[in-house]
Formats: structure tokens, sequence, C-alpha cells
């Protein structure tokens, strides 16, 4: 997978982009993740890439001319036209289903927000606007940040146990995870439950599978939708 960050922080990725499965994947050659200054195509002797809105208000906002030529300079780096997502509260909220698909893409280009906004023609330029819940950050980059990782985590070989991937919360069965437990056994009157050392594994497969459903119908009963009982 080829991913690209336009940012005027790219430093906020550095630290990021080489720990954990992040940066072993850029080592065994799974991921190329490359950061474009939106700054170096900024207008002036300050390189300025926002400006005042019409009409007045509030803040400054991000010029479409700037943004739409980071995006461009940076696929010339990718080696061709990448799958644009720009990160924005007004998106459509981020899912694990989202991250299966964007996993699947060649070329990604995350498109960091900062000050009041984009200006509106940016989203004409762009395959996607998402957003990682109904709040609002100062930019994009924390949850490009979250969108990396929950895709990058998905490319095959990137995790040591592929299993992992399928019982987790959202995985293929579409619930939460079940409860998880290791040692030691009882811990200030908390006790592994009997099943899980049973030994057994047919009635551990099918604990597992009730819990999660409780705890699915407990927590996130809209994952449920569609269920009858």
């Amino acid at each position: 997978m080829q991913l690209g960050v336009v940012t005027l922080f790219p430093e906020l990725f550095q630290p990021f982009a080489t720990t954990s499965f992040v940066g072993r994947a850029q080592e065994a050659g799974q991921l190329s993740l490359a950061l474009e200054q939106l700054r170096e195509h900024g207008l002036g002797k300050h390189r300025s890439v926002d400006d005042t809105p019409y009409g007045g208000g509030s803040g400054m906002v991000l010029r479409v001319d700037c943004v739409v030529s980071a995006i461009e300079a940076l696929e010339a780096r990718l080696g061709g036209r990448s799958h644009r997502v720009l990160m924005t509260p007004q998106g459509a909220p981020f899912s694990q289903a989202l991250a299966h698909e964007l996993a699947g893409e060649a070329r990604i280009t995350l498109v960091c927000g900062r000050y009041e906004g984009f200006d509106e023609r940016v989203r004409s330029h762009v395959d996607r606007e998402v957003s990682l819940g109904d709040f609002v950050l100062t930019g994009g980059e924390v949850p490009a940040m979250a969108i990396i990782e929950a895709c990058v985590r998905l490319l095959p070989g990137v995790l040591g146990n592929p299993e992992s991937i399928v019982e987790e919360s959202f995985g293929e069965g579409g619930l939460l995870e079940y409860p998880q437990y290791t040692r030691p056994e009882s811990f200030r009157g908390g006790e592994v439950p009997s099943v899980l050392r049973s030994g057994d594994h047919g009635k551990i497969a099918a604990w597992r599978r009730a819990e999660a459903e409780l705890r699915t119908r407990a927590r996130r009963p809209d994952l449920l939708t569609g269920d009858d009982s």
C-alpha cells in the first residue's frame, strides 16, 4: 500500500510512522508512507495557504489552489492517482467496514485540515470525506493517524496472528469482542470463568460467542440491527 498525507504538521507523523507495526510494515515493504507539507504550496513570501472567508465570518479558510497543488504533488511521488480522503467532522463516520475497504486501495491520500476548514471547492477534488465522530479537533492529523493504523493492521502479514482480526470487535461477525482473561486465575474476588480453564474448545467457543452477543446487546445494540431476538 502507498499512503500519503497532506498536512501542515508532518513532524507529528514522524514518531507514529516509525514505531510499532506501522514502522515494521514500512521496513517489510508492505507500506510506503509519504508526507506532503502543505506550506510548500503556499503563496507569497510567507507561503500563505489560507485566507479570509468570502461573506465574512470568523477564522481562516484553506485555499483550494494550495490544497489541490499539494495533493497532485503528493500523487506524483506516489506514482499515480490515489483514493483521496478528506478529514472533516462533516464526513461519513469511520468504521471497521470502511477500514477494510480502504485497506484494499493501492494508493490513498489523506488530506488534513486546520483553521476554519477547507474552501468548499476542495470537496470536488476528493473521493470521500471521513470523520472520526461527532466532535471537532483542531486539525485532521489525529484522525489521519487513526485511519492509517486501522487500515495498515489489516494488510496481509502485518499482524503476527491473522485470526485476531477475525475475532476482535467489529470483526467478521460484526459483534464486540468477548471478554478476555489471563493469569492470575483469581484477583481480589475476580475469577477467571471455569469454562475457559476446562480445555473443552467447543464449550469455550460457544461461551465466547454468547458473551460477545451479550456484550454487544448491552453496549452497542445498534450493531444488532436486523436481529429479531
